[in-house]
């Protein structure tokens, strides 16, 4: 995995305004993806496909999850700090994050020209801070 950033910390100057106004205005999602695959007391289990061109809206992260990319892929995520990466992924990357109570934000859009998948495993918990933070 290659990670080059694109964009600062706190600059929103070279945003587009669709995407300042998602992040400001509408209903951030608490989901990791769109297809949620299995749920039991402990996991939730995603699955992750964007199309070439395909983006995941905005969504909030407050729990532990881990990810392997299974195909590789190309990316943009833009934070809800302002930050933007673009990331290269290549197939069985994988990373572990810790986000239990942190509430940040990012998207996901594959500007690649093939089909990107990620499985997630995502460890639940019932004790979910409600404050939010627009920062990794």
């Amino acid at each position: 995995m290659q990670c080059v950033e694109l964009n600062p910390i706190g600059n929103f100057d070279t945003w587009e305004q669709e995407k300042i106004d998602e992040l400001l205005h509408q209903e951030i999602q608490e989901s990791l993806s769109n297809r949620l695959v299995f749920e039991n007391k402990g996991v939730k289990l995603w699955d992750l496909m964007l199309l070439p061109g395909q983006r995941l809206n905005f969504r909030r992260h407050n729990t532990n999850y881990g990810w392997v990319c299974t195909t590789g892929g190309l990316v943009i995520t833009r934070y809800g700090n302002g930050k933007i990466d673009m990331i290269k992924l290549n197939p069985g990357d994988t990373e572990y994050f810790e986000n239990r109570g942190k509430n940040y934000i990012n998207d996901l859009e594959n500007i690649g020209e093939d089909t990107l998948v990620i499985n997630i495993l995502e460890y639940k918990d019932s004790k979910i801070e409600k404050s939010y933070q627009f920062t990794n």
